[in-house]
């Protein structure tokens, strides 16, 4: 009888490292989760310790492989998912001179500015599919080469976070279709960097690593780690994909008309195509899946993180309450904004708190209540910040619809998925039916089948519909969404309208707050 096989599905996040054992079914058999700081010194640093993250990989993989108690053989492969538009800048030997560089590291907001306006931005979007934004690793290259020249001009290659974990267990630079069509420097159609964006960025592709396909298989990891980890040397390592893209995988997203919205700490709304798609408006990225799937959509900053908000700055007697009675804070927040009719009667909140990506693109924006009267309260705010985040996500929604159409299903996932109140309202907010599917940890499991069809273990990837079911389904309530179909033009126009005001307000706060 055949020896049963596993495949580990590491999954390298913002907070933390996650790394899940399954069979070829999808099952678990092992979990392991390694948080770390980001550094945030300042509002617009955003940074993480390379070698930190690199030890969580390791502790995630060992700590699963320990706790499903397999042996090295059973494992068929290891296959990766990354957090997106990280930059580290490193020396000849591999070493950091920088930590890793996030995604939501803003320094390079005025050059990412400069390339929009001056240096052809919006070409460069429309082969590249990274919309121009202090985010993307070529505005930070473009933010690097003119205000840190001396380490510029001494950094050997400039990596992402994934790569230099490759770097270390294999010693070759390799990075995968997936996180390099995230850089702003990828041309989508040729499947190699873009002589137009690297010119921006004032580099040559040697500054780069190799392009390779999200299914590519890299064996001969280095002895030490072999003996750490528990794995035979010559197990197959593939190089995956972007957390976002095998999110849509792992949560059976990628048929024509499926959309899929996570709101986690932030948020992202996506949907699969099978060639690169991208906005004449700028409003959506395009990223690579495989060669036949690429995934479209927007992500927001402004997701989980201001339901924390709310709870840490309107609700210390609420919290104190739900921590006498041994319940969640967040249980009783929805509670009582549970009592307040859709649409807050009248309060709009705009949540763009830490600026905002997709759709405004604007790393000036600024949160902000608008319709404020005497009669509202803290439960009209509470329940407004909710509404806000959908709201935003819808706009992002309505640009996807102008390029593919009306979804068919709404696959709802992340931390808010928890809450029955937050659910419902998507679905009268989007006027769309919207499923919970029953799956742990999407990224590492759309990870896992990726690297089962990069092997030839699988045929299709489409197998992931037998391997995810649904918890919740919620249909829109027709009276709430009239409500909420009457107030969405309104809060798209103030989004608008406060365009000017967002810079000045912003300039103001660096000002006077660093």
């Amino acid at each position: 009888m055949a020896a049963t096989k596993y495949v580990i599905g590491t999954d390298i996040g913002t907070t933390s490292t996650k790394s899940v054992l399954f069979d070829h079914k999808g099952q678990v058999l092992g979990k392991f989760t390694i948080g770390y700081p980001l550094h945030t010194p300042n509002p617009s640093t955003a940074e993480q310790e390379p070698d930190e993250i690199f030890q969580a990989v390791l502790g995630t993989i060992k700590g699963c492989m320990k706790e499903a108690n397999v042996s090295p053989e059973e494992v068929t492969c290891v296959s990766f998912s990354s957090a997106m538009h990280s930059v580290i800048a490193v020396d000849l030997e591999g070493q950091p001179l920088t930590n890793s560089i996030t995604w939501a590291d803003n320094r390079s907001a005025k050059w990412a500015d400069k390339i929009k306006q001056e240096m052809n931005g919006h070409e460069i979007y429309l082969r590249t599919g990274t919309p121009i934004h202090p985010m993307s690793p070529l505005s930070k290259l473009v933010w690097l080469k003119n205000e840190q020249q001396d380490l510029f001009q001494r950094a050997y290659k400039f990596i992402s976070i994934k790569e230099y974990v490759f770097y270390k267990l294999f010693g070759e630079y390799i990075v995968d279709y997936s996180i390099a069509s995230a850089t702003g420097m990828f041309n989508l159609e040729k499947l190699d960097w873009d002589e137009g964006a690297l010119k921006v960025a004032g580099i040559s592709d040697e500054k780069l690593s190799k392009p390779v396909p999200t299914t590519f298989s890299v064996k001969g990891m280095k002895e030490e780690y072999s003996r750490l980890l528990g794995l035979d040397k010559d197990t197959p390592f593939i190089a995956g994909a972007s957390d976002g893209v095998l999110s849509n995988l792992g949560v059976n997203a990628i048929d024509p008309g499926v959309v899929a919205v996570t709101i986690g700490t932030s948020g992202a709304i996506r949907a699969v195509t099978d060639k690169p798609v991208t906005d004449p408006k700028g409003r959506i990225f395009c990223y690579a899946l495989t060669e036949k799937h690429w995934v479209i959509g927007g992500p927001v900053n402004n997701g989980g993180m201001l339901f924390r908000w709310v709870r840490d700055e309107f609700a210390a007697s609420e919290v104190e309450t739900a921590k006498r009675l041994g319940i969640d804070p967040y249980d009783v927040l929805t509670k009582i904004a549970s009592g307040v009719a859709p649409g807050s009667d009248g309060l709009i909140f705009h949540p763009y708190m830490t600026g905002e990506r997709a759709p405004l693109w604007n790393a000036n924006a600024r949160g902000s209540f608008f319709g404020l009267s005497l009669h509202h309260k803290k439960e009209h705010m509470i329940r407004s910040v909710l509404e806000g985040v959908i709201y935003n996500l819808y706009t992002v929604l309505l640009a996807l619809e102008e390029l593919t159409g009306e979804p068919k299903r709404i696959q709802a996932t992340g931390g808010f998925a928890r809450s029955e109140l937050w659910r419902q309202m998507m679905a009268d907010i989007f006027n769309q039916e919207v499923v919970v599917p029953e799956s742990y940890e999407s990224s590492c499991l759309g990870a896992a089948i990726l690297g089962l069809y990069a092997l030839g273990e699988i045929e299709d990837l489409n197998i992931v519909s037998d391997m995810v079911g649904a918890t919740y389904s919620h249909q829109p309530k027709e009276e709430s969404a009239k409500v909420y179909r009457e107030l969405m033009p309104i809060y798209i126009r103030l989004s608008r309208l406060f365009e000017n005001e967002y810079k000045s307000i912003a300039d103001f706060q660096r000002k006077y707050l660093g």
